[in-house]
């Protein structure tokens, strides 16, 4: 019986760590994966205009229309 308490420990241990591990991911990582996906995306398809160049790169100010309608506005980086 004491083997299976063992291993019952463990197991609540493991789930414990995938639980924290996961919950890491969601709330710190997630958020600036999701905003650059975003922002490569409209990006891409963005009026822009007000471009800085800093060395080989280009910043600019743009907008883009989302599928649902609204606008996007953000700053975007091009390789010149």
């Amino acid at each position: 019986m004491k083997e299976a308490t063992g291993e019952l420990n463990m197991t609540v241990v493991t789930v414990v760590a995938i639980a924290a591990v996961a919950a890491f991911f969601y709330a710190f990582v997630w958020p600036g994966i999701k905003s650059s996906i975003e922002a490569n995306t409209y990006c891409a398809m963005a009026q822009c205009g007000n471009c800085t160049t800093k060395g080989t790169q280009q910043e600019c100010e743009c907008t883009a229309t989302k599928d649902d309608g609204t606008e996007w506005s953000g700053k975007c980086k091009f390789q010149n």
